[in-house]
């Protein structure tokens, strides 16, 4: 099953999330074929303050595990990260 993570930054930790990025990014490389896509969401003057990935998990249970173990969510960065079950009804390259 297919769940979307929709995190936000806390205010001013831009610098957190820069420090944070490459383990950020060897987190979701480590994730295989669990990860169908990701990227940040950005501010209105292009920075980064976000982050929106789409992931595969048994169930919420297990999508909860994932998100929680992301570098950026151990650092603290996140004020908030809603889950939810998603269906790629378009473009997915697997249908």
């Amino acid at each position: 099953m297919l769940f979307a993570l929709i995190c936000r930054d806390k205010p001013g930790r831009l610098q957190l999330r820069q420090d944070t990025r490459p383990q950020h990014l060897d987190f979701l490389s480590g994730l295989g074929d669990q990860l169908k896509l990701a990227g940040p969401f950005l501010d209105p003057d292009g920075k980064p303050n976000g982050t929106l990935a789409i992931i595969e998990a048994v169930d919420l249970a297990g999508a909860q595990a994932i998100a929680a173990t992301d570098p950026y969510a151990k650092a603290g960065l996140f004020e908030e990260v809603t889950i939810r079950p998603w269906v790629w009804a378009v473009r997915n390259p697997e249908a």
